[in-house]
């Protein structure tokens, strides 16, 4: 780092060291842009030691880092980075520079800073009012070395390996891909096949020629080639609609009730016709014994008498001797 003291940067603020930063990022902008940290990046990767004092550009970013790693800090020392704020902010937002610091003499710092004066590389005595505050690349270090102890330490028992020996388990196939491949398979084909037999009672059955009905079409024969237009199969029979089963019982009882009826006839005594009526002498007729058949002023023994031309109109009727049923027709 001593032996760039006194460097001045090219004309459009064109430093080897900001030359070198961007090719390490690939970004051709870093090749004129402010290069205080940049020369710092530089001399840590000369030396080694970029884990520890960080690789940037970007002051605030810069300082930010070492804020993180718990390596900031108030008081100066040397060797630490010094982060400046020309407006006397203490917040590492506004961090305007940064150099290294070289010794430390009462309230001043000597310091190695790049990129003042515009254009050196010089040596610099400041004072602290301007300052934000120190990284500490020594402090970076021995965290780090802290933290590889700590995960050195989190497996202290190292299981010994394990012996093979020379006859394996068959259970020892279960857990190799060709066995879950396989498993795979077979599960597969169960569900097709489970699937396949729950579809099959969903199918509409076809009217082909083999499963056509036995007797002949009433009808006249379907032409084959009508048949193939519309879209039916050939020789296909239509189904004959069923007769309903409550039609087929109306019948049935009707045919019954008919039977019934004719035999009840023929059970029947013809009915006699009453004799002529004997001139000047009234006819009788007879009535049925019982107080509901007599009138309300004859005594029981006694006929009821008609006129003549009364009986000679209306004819008499005698009460059948077989029993009428109700479903009987007159």
């Amino acid at each position: 780092m001593r032996q760039e003291l006194g460097y001045k940067e090219k004309s459009g603020q064109f430093t080897k060291f900001g030359q070198w930063y961007a090719e390490r990022v690939q970004d051709p902008q870093y090749r004129n842009a402010p290069w205080c940290d940049m020369f710092l990046a530089w001399a840590a990767d000369k030396a080694d030691i970029t884990d520890y004092v960080g690789q940037f550009a970007w002051t605030p970013s810069h300082a930010a880092w070492f804020i993180e790693q718990g390596a900031w800090t108030q008081k100066p020392e040397p060797g630490a980075l010094v982060f400046f704020d020309w407006r006397g902010g203490k917040s590492y937002k506004g961090v305007d520079h940064v150099g290294v610091v070289e010794r430390v003499t009462g309230a001043k710092i000597h310091t190695i800073e790049a990129n003042v004066d515009r254009v050196w590389l010089k040596r610099k005595t400041r004072e602290t009012d301007k300052v934000v505050g120190y990284g500490l690349p020594r402090m970076v270090k021995a965290n780090a070395e802290r933290l590889d102890e700590i995960r050195s330490t989190e497996r202290p028992f190292v299981s010994p390996p394990r012996q093979e020996t020379g006859q394996g388990s068959p259970l020892d196939m279960l857990g190799t891909p060709h066995a879950l491949l396989a498993a795979m398979v077979l599960v597969t084909v169960v569900l097709s096949l489970r699937a396949t037999r729950r579809g099959r009672g969903t199918h509409r059955r076809l009217p082909w020629p083999w499963n056509a009905p036995s007797s002949p079409p009433s009808g006249p024969a379907p032409d084959r080639a009508n048949a193939l237009v519309i879209g039916k199969a050939p020789f296909a029979q239509e189904k004959t609609p069923a007769k309903p089963l409550a039609k087929e019982k109306a019948l049935a009882q009707e045919k019954r009730l008919a039977k019934e009826k004719a035999l009840a006839k023929d059970k029947a005594p013809a009915k006699s016709h009453p004799a002529p009526a004997q001139p000047g002498r009234p006819a009788r007729a007879r009535v049925p014994a019982g107080p509901a058949h007599q009138p309300a002023h004859q005594p029981a023994h006694e006929p009821a008498h008609q006129p003549a031309h009364q009986a000679a109109r209306e004819p008499v009727r005698h009460p059948s001797p077989s029993r009428r049923r109700p479903y009987d027709l007159d």
